[in-house]
């Protein structure tokens, strides 16, 4: 009697062993579930941060690299000027030069003997004068040079002048955004960090990607009215079923969303309020 009595014990534990394994895996599936619509709702409180600032950060990081480019242009004209400046004085000595051997040139007819070394000393002064000719029409032409360049330096002055009271007007408003948001911001920044702790590695990524694919940021989303609360699909009713089962992350086949019910809302809900 003894013996039926222990061995309908071990029959009635082994019954119970798997109940009780199901519930620890129903239990590790629902606190995923929670953290992760928690960490949702985390993430969207920021984004919307985000939106709030706007554009305003871009603009700021377009209008630094203008005022960059526009900085290095006008040392890019500065230089141009220094180096056509450099070459206009160097022309100015090879003329110096040249005017010296038409002297000489000149002096050394006076005591030709003969036509021929006279019309030799003449060619040379006429290439001297030529050269002479050169340099003056490339001193001139570095001179219009350097006045338009000057005036190309003048004009990007005014412009970076402006795009400097812009770039100040968008960083003062980007920075009393700011202000008002960093608290907010930081509170959300670290309670996404930990709600990321109690996330198997491979729902993260599967989280982040999904989030990074869809236009308004939602990865987890609700049942809303019979449907995906990601791309309002409809979800059969044996569907929804499972998904209240909380046994396991299921996913909207139509947009790869992981969807949850109200019950694991409501406790991500209560998770942030504490």
């Amino acid at each position: 009697m003894a013996k039926k009595v222990s061995t309908k014990k071990a029959e009635t534990e082994q019954a119970e062993a798997p109940v009780i394994i199901r519930n620890e895996v129903d239990q590790a599936v629902e606190r995923r579930l929670v953290a992760l619509y928690t960490l949702q709702t985390v993430d969207s409180e920021i984004d919307k941060i985000k939106i709030i600032r706007g554009e305003l950060p871009q603009a700021v990081q377009d209008l630094e690299d203008e005022i960059a480019g526009l900085n290095t242009r006008i040392e890019n004209f500065s230089a141009d000027i220094k180096a056509t400046e450099a070459a206009n004085k160097a022309r100015l000595t090879e003329i110096e030069e040249h005017n010296e051997q038409i002297k000489k040139y000149q002096k050394q007819q006076d005591n030709v003997r003969n036509n021929r070394e006279f019309e030799s000393l003449n060619k040379e002064i006429e290439f001297q004068s030529l050269e002479i000719q050169l340099c003056e029409r490339k001193n001139k032409e570095g001179k219009a040079k350097i006045s338009d360049l000057k005036q190309h330096i003048e004009a990007a002055k005014v412009l970076l002048g402006n795009r400097q009271k812009d770039l100040d007007a968008k960083r003062e408003e980007l920075s009393s955004i700011i202000e008002e948001t960093e608290k907010d911001e930081q509170r959300l920044l670290a309670k996404s960090k930990e709600q990321e702790q109690y996330i198997d590695e491979r729902y993260l990524v599967g989280y982040k990607r999904i989030r990074n694919a869809a236009r308004n940021g939602l990865a987890v989303v609700q049942i809303d009215r019979d449907a995906c609360g990601g791309c309002f699909s409809a979800i059969p009713p044996q569907r929804q079923m499972e998904i209240k089962m909380h046994k396991k992350v299921i996913v909207c086949e139509n947009c790869g969303r992981i969807i949850v019910d109200d019950d694991i809302a409501a406790k991500a809900k209560a998770q942030l309020e504490k």
